[in-house]
């Protein structure tokens, strides 16, 4: 019944983990039989560590009621206007980083300041608008969108930038 038992968990075993026992009939056990034949295939995958897509995104929001303008009408334009430049900021971000410079100030185990600025800086071209839309009563939504060769070229250009900068 032991016996029975271990072919019992080594069938379970291999089941989960996608492998092969051999076993011989019932009665016909040989010594090399006794111990099971485990034959393991594994399937592999090649997973890039970061996966590749084929374009990047990014969306803009901007308020309408806040526009510089008495004209509604125009103030609609700017307020489109702005989302597409918030969604360029955002493309930008993704291609080239942010620059983050923060200050906390801390006395007596309490914090008394904590100040971040954040400065972004690129150049973005073939981006392809996706979606200009309204939002609620008051904010238009801009979606942009870039090709990852694009991406990879502005990248490519920025680095040799950087090393003709060193030189």
């Amino acid at each position: 019944m032991r016996t029975m038992v271990n072919w019992f968990a080594i069938a379970l075993i291999a089941m989960v983990s996608g492998c092969t026992v051999t076993m011989a009939p019932p009665g016909q056990e040989s010594a090399a039989m006794m111990q099971p034949q485990i034959e393991t295939k594994i399937e592999t995958k090649a997973i890039p560590v970061v996966q590749r897509r084929s374009a990047i995104r990014s969306t803009g929001y901007a308020v309408i009621s806040v526009q510089p303008s008495d004209v509604d009408a125009q103030q609609r334009l700017l307020a489109i206007r702005a989302s597409k430049l918030d969604a360029y900021r955002g493309l930008t971000e993704q291609v080239y980083g942010q620059y983050l410079d923060a200050s906390t100030t801390v006395a007596d185990m309490a914090v008394l300041s904590d100040t971040f600025r954040t400065q972004v800086e690129g150049v973005i071209y073939g981006a392809k608008v996706v979606s200009i839309a309204p939002v609620g009563e008051d904010t238009y939504e801009t979606t942009l969108s870039l090709d990852q060769d694009v991406v990879d070229d502005l990248r490519a250009l920025y680095l040799a930038s950087l090393a003709s900068n060193r030189s």
